[in-house]
């Protein structure tokens, strides 16, 4: 057990154990058939163990800037006892410097819009540096499109995420689009997803 932590204990997020199954149906189609996948804000831990049980011809590294994420990474990842699940690393988008090398694919799930813009283009920028040619940067979450909201519902969650921190909100897909353009990263699927979300597939040129 790792030092750093007050105590490892499982979290519970309802949205995982809803999305999960969607998400991994994509990642079916759009990851590597083999390497290493990092997911960026891994949160709970509950995605990391569901999508290494469903894939485990993949090596997962889950990661999350907050002791007590990573803590219940480590609970989950005990009581699910999967060997291609690694110990969480501690990682801010926003940083300079990763404390992962290289990975084949990177994840992220929820996070950009419950986190400042710099932690967008922290995680486009990590992802540019870490992705070999080809490699997918799979990003999932609600989004606006040409400067609206897809639904009302996401309209009054950006409004609250927005009361919550002004830096928070729902992100322009053309923002982030064009971001992302700058680390070598294109387009290359967006995919619809319940609740009115997308999965949004970037590739390195």
């Amino acid at each position: 057990m790792s030092g750093e932590s007050i105590a490892d204990e499982a979290l519970f997020a309802p949205a995982a154990a809803r999305n999960g199954a969607a998400i991994v149906g994509v990642l079916r189609a759009v990851l590597p058939p083999g390497g290493t996948v990092l997911e960026v804000a891994s949160g709970t831990g509950e995605h990391a163990v569901r999508f290494a049980a469903a894939l485990p011809a993949l090596t997962w590294q889950p990661s999350d800037p907050d002791r007590r994420g990573r803590g219940s990474i480590r609970a989950h990842a005990r009581m699910a006892g999967l060997p291609n699940l690694l110990p969480p690393v501690a990682l801010d988008a926003c940083a300079k410097v990763w404390p992962v090398e290289r990975a084949d694919a990177v994840l992220c799930i929820n996070m950009i819009h419950i986190a400042p813009w710099a932690a967008t283009e922290g995680l486009l920028a990590g992802a540019g540096r870490l992705l070999p040619e080809g490699g997918p940067l799979v990003l999932y979450g609600p989004f606006r499109i040409g400067g609206a909201h897809t639904a009302e519902s996401n309209a009054r969650f950006d409004a609250d995420l927005r009361m919550r921190d002004p830096e928070w909100g729902v992100r322009d897909l053309e923002a982030v689009l064009a971001a992302a353009a700058g680390h070598g990263l294109h387009l290359a699927e967006r995919i619809a997803m319940p609740a009115n979300n997308l999965s949004v597939v970037l590739r390195k040129a």
